[in-house]
């Protein structure tokens, strides 16, 4: 079993994958880092380049936790990361999320809902 973190390159991937270290530390297990998109990775400044992904390797490969980084594409961004909570069968999935309006809460993003609503495991949220 595995603890998955959903990545981003920004504030809000950053405090996830923090969180998700100490949380596969405090576990005893592995964690898979998930960088996704909806296919359009040559324009979305979430999706790891080459050189982001190799930085994002050395810095984990420093952790004292087994990390595994994963890229998916497909036309939903949350369908991705449940395929891969599924398939490690995770413990855990952390999603980094922003702080919102009275209203905003009402309104969650789509991908943080549906991950909250239908993942198979406890959801960690975090903010920066």
């Amino acid at each position: 079993m595995s603890v998955v973190v959903g990545y981003i390159p920004n504030q809000y991937g950053e405090a996830a994958l923090e969180a998700a270290l100490l949380e596969a530390q405090r576990r005893g297990t592995s964690l898979v880092v998930v960088n996704a998109t909806r296919g359009d990775s040559l324009v979305d400044e979430r999706y790891l380049g080459e050189e982001g992904r190799r930085g994002l390797e050395e810095r984990l490969s420093a952790t004292p936790v087994d990390v595994e980084l994963r890229q998916a594409m497909g036309p939903d961004v949350a369908d991705e990361l449940l395929s891969v909570v599924r398939e490690v069968g995770a413990e855990a999935l952390v999603i980094g999320i922003r702080h919102r309006s009275q209203v905003g809460k009402m309104l969650m993003g789509s991908v943080a809902t549906r991950l909250l609503m239908e993942a198979p495991c406890p959801v960690v949220a975090v903010k920066p």
